[in-house]
């Protein structure tokens, strides 16, 4: 079996590579394209757009919802707008029909992205069912292993069904219409612990921010904090879900979140813990609990976030 998921893993990450490179010639081509109109712009914008001048900065068109799923002790999160959605995490296999009617219910058949943060299987347990059955476009994974079978079924439906992967690398960027991810951690050399290499992600739509941080612990945070210019979010994921090997002082100090979102459900570890929730009331920080309130859903439309 062990030599079975080896194989599957590295065929993933082969396949992955391959694609990387294709991507190459594209992307230059954009930002070539990109430096040409900012020049312009910077040497006579005056003249060929006048209409701007003296006008504040328009905030992003078009709403996104993000939903945070009350799927018990795990992380499911959708994030959706009029045309695109993203997927990260599906919780337990047991907990996959609550990820699939929840997709279902919102009209959703193909998903952009799918995050699996990182192998275990309060994660990427519904996430096979969902590969499964939906269109996907990518799945976004860190390239760390993990020797379960839930994690063996992952790799091999990604490769029954010919899903494209991709590992992204901090400070990659992911666009699906007004959806813009961009990756935070972990470091292309990988850390200590498969909760440490969690896949971090940011979104960002206008002038509000949301952090999503799979299952990542306070190593994982402090590189974060000291290799990432801009942490700032209006919403913070707590990090596993509450425990205290998570949501460092210095972590909290760079994002300086205003929401707390904790994804938690009956379990053996006693999360969330109280030092997190202290610390987080300490700081005047909005907590939303999924045990307590059930599916959590906000809207940004760019300029603030507000609960339907």
């Amino acid at each position: 079996m062990k030599n079975q998921k080896r194989h599957a893993t590295r065929s993933v990450r082969k396949r992955a590579k391959n694609q990387n490179s294709k991507r190459g010639l594209p992307f230059f081509i954009a930002m070539f394209c990109i430096m040409v109109f900012a020049a312009a712009y910077y040497f006579a914008g005056d003249l060929l757009f006048p209409e701007l001048q003296n006008k504040a900065i328009l905030s992003a068109e078009g709403e996104i919802i993000v939903s945070f799923l009350d799927i018990g002790q795990g992380d499911s999160i959708v994030i959706r707008s009029s045309e695109h959605a993203v997927l990260i995490d599906a919780g337990e296999h047991r907990n996959r029909n609550v990820v699939l009617d929840y997709l279902k219910e919102v009209g959703i058949t193909r998903l952009d992205y799918v995050v699996a943060t990182h192998p275990h299987s309060d994660h990427i347990g519904g996430l096979v069912t969902v590969l499964r059955d939906f269109e996907i476009g990518l799945v976004l994974m860190p390239e760390v292993t993990n020797d379960s079978q839930i994690f063996e079924n992952f790799l091999d439906v990604i490769l029954n069904n010919h899903i494209d992967t991709h590992f992204p690398v901090p400070g990659e960027v992911f666009r699906a219409g007004i959806i813009e991810l961009t990756a935070v951690s972990p470091p292309p050399d990988g850390l200590r612990g498969v909760n440490n290499n969690s896949l971090v992600m940011r979104l960002e739509h206008g002038q509000t921010s949301f952090l999503f941080t799979g299952d990542a612990e306070t190593d994982a945070e402090h590189w974060i904090v000291q290799n990432t210019r801009n942490l700032r979010s209006n919403v913070l994921k707590i990090g596993h879900h509450g425990s205290r090997t998570s949501t460092s002082e210095e972590f909290l100090d760079a994002v300086i979140p205003s929401i707390a979102v904790l994804q938690v459900g009956n379990n053996q570890w006693g999360h969330p813990h109280e030092e997190i929730l202290q610390r987080l009331k300490s700081r005047g920080i909005s907590i939303y609990r999924t045990d307590e309130l059930g599916t959590i859903r906000m809207i940004t439309n760019g300029q603030a976030i507000y609960f339907p």
